[in-house]
């Protein structure tokens, strides 16, 4: 890994992606550092502190909306707009054939992606603000759509949040990598400074040691799984279209053993949080069951009991298979199969085909799901075995996005430098 990085600087065309990569990702350090006027920061951190579901957005907006900075939303909008448009793809027959149109129809869909990103960033905008407004003394100017200070917020945070996905889009046609998880990247890994400080203030050398080895080891089986995959062999009978004939040939279909990426963590970890968020506005109701019944609820998903960890763990798992379901589609894949002539040895064409698929996807993403599920929950066991760390860690879905992108980061470098070496060889 490291010959590639020194490999990558020695080559100037790719010195300068990464120095560009570098360059953006500064941009967005310092845009999270200028704040929008009108909070209260302390009270902020202090509602911050208090929120386990406010604290997985901040995670995503690298601390820019517990600052509430110009770039606060982070990608967040971005990323609820993907998830909406991958599960529209499944349903909407126009969407569906346009993601069958190769690159136009990715193109297509990634437009339409960042155009609903602009309006779930209103929503956001001023849904958080609503929050805040709620809080009492966090906001210091009135809240009022239609005051001057509040459309001046929500327009600063939306176009904070345009700004990124601009950004994001640059570093993917300029730098190496997908720009829109460079961001997040970014964001996530821009965190540990202050961590990492707040521990030296406490520091635990035996713990910390520990805490390394397992750090290394949840690095090293991160990277394994989301690494494996299934090789099933794909065989080309020859054939003659036209006056030409196109010899058959063997390959293989690469199932992945995680194909729904962090999708399922997101998703678990918003559906505990939503209701624990909501129950905790009743805690002080002056109906005594309502603030029973609302206390019981927050202690029941409190993000260190059982009943939440075991929650986490089997949400997380149920939700690998239903994203998957929407990911990988076994008949489209037979189909094409079927229309290039492709099949597996030993089985028909069609519909076994299909089925065969659809068994080799289920028992696979057992292994996927089960890994997401321990990702899911392993942060807060750590936790709970060394309290002094518990600033330390990333979460779940914090370490596997870092992770992912490293290594997609350096597979595109050794890509990049394999093509310099083509070309020299050509020349």
């Amino acid at each position: 890994m490291f010959d590639a990085i020194i490999n990558a600087f020695r080559a100037p065309d790719i010195r300068r992606r990464i120095l560009f990569v570098a360059f953006v990702l500064i941009i967005f350090r310092l845009l999270s550092h200028v704040p929008v006027p009108g909070v209260d920061r302390q009270a902020l951190q202090t509602f911050f502190q208090g929120s386990a579901l406010f604290g997985l957005l901040d995670l995503f907006s690298g601390g820019g909306l517990s600052s509430f900075s110009i770039v606060g939303l982070g990608m967040n909008p971005y990323i609820n707009a993907s998830i909406i448009m991958q599960l529209m793809t499944s349903v909407i027959p126009r969407l569906q054939e346009l993601s069958r149109e190769g690159e136009y129809g990715r193109n297509k869909i990634n437009q339409y992606t960042r155009y609903l990103a602009v309006p779930m960033a209103m929503l956001q905008s001023y849904g958080f603000l609503a929050l805040l407004a709620s809080q009492g003394t966090i906001l210091t100017t009135p809240f009022d759509i239609s005051r001057f200070e509040t459309l001046t917020q929500i327009i600063t945070l939306t176009a904070g949040s345009v700004l990124l996905m601009w950004l994001g889009e640059l570093i993917t046609e300029k730098g190496i990598g997908n720009g829109i998880s460079f961001i997040i990247f970014a964001g996530i890994v821009g965190r540990i400074p202050n961590a990492i400080g707040s521990f030296l203030g406490n520091p635990d050398v035996v713990s910390l040691v520990i805490f390394g080895v397992i750090g290394v080891l949840a690095v090293f089986v991160i990277i394994y799984i989301q690494e494996g995959q299934r090789r099933i062999p794909i065989q080309y009978a020859s054939r003659v279209r036209g006056r030409r004939m196109y010899q058959g040939g063997s390959t293989f279909l690469p199932l992945r053993v995680n194909q729904a990426g962090v999708i399922p963590i997101i998703f678990a970890i918003s559906i505990l949080l939503f209701p624990q968020q909501v129950a905790s506005y009743f805690q002080n109701s002056q109906i005594p069951l309502v603030a029973t019944i609302s206390t019981g609820i927050v202690n029941f998903l409190n993000v260190h009991s059982a009943p939440y960890l075991l929650l986490y763990f089997l949400m997380t798992v149920g939700f690998t298979y239903f994203y998957t379901a929407f990911v990988f589609k076994p008949d489209e894949t037979a189909e094409q199969l079927r229309k290039n002539g492709g099949f597996i040895p030993g089985i028909r064409p069609g519909r076994p085909t299909q089925e065969y698929l659809s068994k080799i996807a289920f028992r696979i993403t057992v292994a996927g799901a089960l890994f997401l599920g321990v990702v899911a929950v392993s942060p807060q066991v750590v936790a709970a075995i060394f309290p002094t760390l518990g600033g330390i860690g990333l979460g779940g879905t914090g370490l596997l996005i870092v992770v992912s992108v490293v290594v997609e980061t350096m597979k595109q470098i050794e890509a990049q430098l394999m093509m310099r070496n083509y070309e020299g060889f050509i020349r």
